[in-house]
């Protein structure tokens, strides 16, 4: 990773419940970018331990999280719809630690998912939201192959002003069969 730091990419457990909590409250005091607030993420540690254990056993959901020196520097969730018409397309939300923003985490965290999600035998399409005024993520998200497919107007509300969201997707193929010719 950028800097010489060490970055450790793993899928969230049951038992990070309290870490991640914490983590949540400090990330929202720090971007404006993401949907809640200092003290809006309102689960208990228990909800959110019964939160990680339900995403654990979900084939097409999961709670990555990037850690430093074994501290949390951000997280990504992924899940897809649950009935059969729609569970082959699924939304993510991610965080930073604004300390560690810029040093690629975003953009390991994006990969991650991308590769997860092709190696499914289900998921054909991931969705997002971003604000129209965050532009390193869209940056971001462009680079991975997101394009614009709608604006949300409204869609956040702060300092007594709206602020619209670009809703960005990324379509997934299956890989091409491999077959073998005869001769």
């Amino acid at each position: 990773m950028k800097n010489n730091l060490w970055l450790t990419l793993r899928h969230a457990e049951p038992n990070d419940a309290e870490q991640l909590l914490s983590y949540l409250n400090q990330v929202a005091g720090e971007s404006e970018n993401i949907t809640f607030g200092p003290g809006e993420f309102e689960l208990s540690v228990e909800e959110e331990r019964a939160f990680l254990w339900h995403t654990a056993q979900s084939a097409t959901s999961f709670y990555l999280i990037a850690e430093i020196a074994g501290e949390i520097a951000g997280t990504l969730s992924f899940s897809t719809g649950k009935r059969p018409r729609i569970q082959h397309a699924g939304e993510f939300g991610m965080t930073v630690l604004r300390r560690y923003w810029n040093r690629g985490i975003g953009s390991r965290m994006l990969a991650y998912l991308i590769d997860w999600a092709r190696h499914t035998a289900t998921i054909r399409k991931i969705n997002l939201r971003v604000r129209v005024d965050n532009l390193p993520a869209i940056h971001l998200y462009e680079k991975y192959g997101f394009v614009q497919e709608g604006r949300l107007t409204r869609e956040f509300y702060l300092h007594g002003q709206f602020v619209d969201a670009y809703i960005m997707g990324l379509q997934l193929d299956p890989p091409l069969a491999h077959q073998s010719s005869k001769n």
